[in-house]
């Protein structure tokens, strides 16, 4: 591929529901034929377009062949998915939430008319809180509201407000008269903010999808036609999520994964656990999944990633229950990519520096606070966290 740090290197595309075109495991396998021995996978996060997400896989394997072994044959793939980079303007870009979003371009207008205009009345407010519901495709009225994201449901005024009040860091309740005196339009940057958890919401749900009905039954098909072939996961932000769910979605006693290693994951740290801490007759989403790997499972955070050290557990709060309005701190709502694997007994944590200087271990659940060289939520194209994944799929030097 034209511009492509690496080679060989294929692109490995799904639409929203996880289906892709033909032919693209036969293509995979034919690497193992021409002599590739390990295939490093990595699925982008929030990206506005195909070529964002190419350039960022570029940028990330960049570093890879100064750092294999002599001898080693790596071949590459980039995960291109239907997803959006949603950016810090004051206002959304709406043209990348039409792109991943078509079908809802007339609600996309209305909202971002709104966020634009930021009107003081609860009436424009209301409006903006049914909107959310119809992007996000939810039913206020549903008979499983613990399905529903609670801030898509409760009252919008209070939803900006407290979203508001995370983004200026405040602690407690907002006053009735909002920061600063200027009561509720101030709240319509936390507007903002809602609309970019809805949107994240819709994602999480196409992640997880993509995931296990797409990059999980490829691998399968992977695994049958060049059963040789080791596959090293690699995902960011929700493309962490979508490489662990395509643990779910492998077929009964394939294993081509020999190692999976996760960037700032937006999901759940309680995902691989058997037991909930506050909820041991629950488990995590991805209960025991790791034993689906050969090697390690390695989840690298920092805690300079504000986006899942604030904004993710709020959001992960408000989807469950109304009194998290309250904004009371709980650990349960905690991101993989904030403070690693948590409740899987034998996790083995290590510094960053530790990871470089003795290596990955071979095998279970490794949580590495990568906070050294990670500095905020994208800060993934990093040549430490190559040497990571490189130590865990065991082709280094």
């Amino acid at each position: 591929m034209t511009g492509m740090s690496v080679e060989p290197y294929r692109e490995i595309t799904f639409d929203e529901d996880g289906d892709g075109p033909p032919g693209q495991a036969s293509e995979l396998a034919a690497l193992a034929r021409q002599g590739v021995g390990d295939l490093v996978v990595l699925a982008h996060g929030w990206n506005s377009s195909p070529s964002g997400a190419t350039r960022l896989c570029s940028d990330f394997f960049a570093p890879f062949p100064g750092l294999l072994a002599p001898g080693v044959e790596v071949g590459y793939a980039g995960v291109i998915w239907p997803s959006m980079m949603f950016s810090d303007e004051p206002v959304p870009d709406y043209r990348a939430l039409v792109t991943v979003l078509p079908e809802k371009e007339p609600v996309i207008g209305r909202l971002t008319e709104l966020l634009a205009a930021a009107p003081p009345e609860e009436a424009a407010f209301a409006e903006f809180g049914a909107l959310l519901r119809e992007l996000a495709d939810v039913d206020a009225e549903a008979p499983a509201p613990e399905r529903v994201p609670e801030f898509l449901v409760a009252d919008p005024v209070a939803v900006c407000a407290l979203f508001t009040g995370a983004l200026e860091g405040v602690d407690g309740p907002v006053p009735p008269e909002g920061f600063f005196g200027e009561g509720p339009r101030r709240y319509w940057k936390g507007a903002r903010e809602a609309l970019r958890q809805a949107t994240y919401y819709v994602m999480k749900k196409r992640a997880g999808q993509v995931g296990e009905h797409g990059l999980g039954a490829l691998l399968g098909e992977v695994a049958r036609a060049a059963p040789g072939l080791r596959v090293h996961l690699v995902g960011h932000s929700m493309g962490a999520r979508l490489v662990a769910y395509a643990l779910r979605g492998l077929p009964a006693g394939a294993r081509p994964v020999a190692s999976v290693t996760l960037l700032q994951g937006a999901f759940s740290h309680y995902a691989f656990a058997g037991r909930l801490p506050h909820d041991p007759g629950r488990s995590g989403s991805l209960r025991d999944l790791q034993h689906r790997v050969r090697g390690p499972v390695v989840a690298c955070y920092s805690r300079h990633d504000r986006a899942l050290g604030v904004m993710y557990p709020l959001a992960s709060r408000l989807a469950n229950d109304s009194e998290s309005l309250l904004g009371t701190d709980d650990p349960r709502w905690g991101a993989i990519g904030h403070d690693g694997v948590q409740a899987v007994p034998g996790t083995v944590e290590r510094t960053l520096a530790e990871v470089l200087r003795e290596g990955v271990p071979g095998s279970g659940c490794v949580s590495v606070d990568a906070a050294e060289a990670v500095r905020s939520h994208s800060d993934i194209c990093r040549p430490e966290l190559a040497r990571v994944v490189v130590s865990a799929s065991r082709t280094g030097r």
